[in-house]
């Protein structure tokens, strides 16, 4: 479970974030939505601890996150919108040395690979150089190394931009499956997606989170008309 409680975070003297505070148990999975600038990627990067907050803390099962950052990051997978791979390695090469980077003991990096191949399906493409990949394929390619470790927490940031409807149907399902063993949060502006897949929205607005949806039992077209009232500003 991670549990982040009343962050706030400036650049310089705008303030982006002011009381954030929400829960995620493992088995979610939670869509942050908000107008652009809201602050959703800061979030990430706070909760991925590559940005210090102001104040506030994170909590992975009870313990302090930020505390010890180094710790911390080998329960995670982050995959940032924008990702660099080394074009010059295979699929195979690539994930094998994330596995390794990671802290990953070399008998166990075969198996790490292979399955985090098999769940993103990218296992045909493994002898393939990543340099010969189309930019949604990359996409599973950086989701699978997210996927490495079987993170405890797994933070997606607009991670449907560049997909086309199949590989998005792909992504719902590998959301899915990570929830098995995830907390699992992403952000995007894919909302009737997200509407498919997510059990519950957190709207961010003004620096809080104004509204937590729930997405169990509600009709896509109301879930849709409801979300929008919430970014809006509007009451449920």
């Amino acid at each position: 479970m991670i549990e982040v409680r009343n962050l706030a975070f400036s650049y310089g003297r705008r303030q982006v974030l002011r009381d954030v505070s929400f829960v995620v148990s493992p088995g979610e999975v939670v869509s942050i939505v908000g107008a652009n600038g809201a602050g959703k990627t800061t979030i990430l990067r706070i909760l991925a601890t590559l940005a210090v907050p102001d104040s506030g803390t994170v909590m992975v099962d009870g313990q302090d996150a930020l505390a010890r950052p180094l710790r911390y990051r080998r329960q995670i997978g982050y995959l940032p919108e924008r990702v660099a791979l080394y074009e010059d390695m295979t699929v195979k090469e690539f994930l094998s040395y994330r596995a390794a980077l990671k802290g990953e003991p070399g008998k166990r990096v075969r198996r790490r690979v292979s399955e985090s191949a098999e769940m993103c399906q990218v296992t045909a493409l493994l002898r393939t150089p990543i340099r010969s990949l189309s930019a949604g394929l990359r996409k599973r390619v950086a989701l699978a190394d997210a996927l490495l470790l079987r993170p405890r927490v797994l933070l997606l940031d607009d991670f449907l931009t560049g997909l086309d409807h199949g590989m998005r149907e792909t992504a719902g399902t590998v959301l899915s499956n990570a929830a098995a063993f995830s907390s699992v949060i992403v952000t995007g502006h894919e909302h009737a997606d997200f509407a498919r897949w997510t059990t519950r929205f957190l709207v961010l607005r003004n620096g809080v989170i104004a509204t937590s949806l729930e997405t169990a039992g509600i009709k896509a077209g109301n879930l849709l008309e409801r979300l929008e009232i919430a970014l809006q500003g509007g009451t449920q």
